[in-house]
């Protein structure tokens, strides 16, 4: 697997957004900060949703940066779970 490099303030996008009003901010997330989780160590992303109600989730940083599964999702134009992008306007 290609070196994952996610950084605090990214702005990212899950890969159902290609099936979204680009208009929106749907499926479009900040990543406020990584955190260890207390029990078994393991790295975690935690990012908040841009668009309501603005849900804040963790998520394991390695599925975070896994790919997207082609059996389930075989059409899927983008090849990580999450990607960072560049957003030239806010979206509503």
């Amino acid at each position: 697997m290609e070196e994952c490099r996610f950084h605090i303030g990214d702005i990212v996008q899950h890969f159902k957004r290609e099936n979204v009003n680009p208009e929106t901010a749907e499926y479009l997330y900040r990543i406020l900060t990584f955190a260890q989780h207390t029990e078994n160590g393991e790295k975690l992303v935690i990012y908040q949703a841009l668009y309501p109600p603005y849900k804040t989730c963790a998520r394991p940083y390695d599925m975070f940066c896994s790919e997207v599964d082609r059996k389930k999702y075989p059409d899927a134009k983008q090849k990580y779970r999450f990607e960072v992008v560049t957003v030239d306007f806010w979206p509503r």
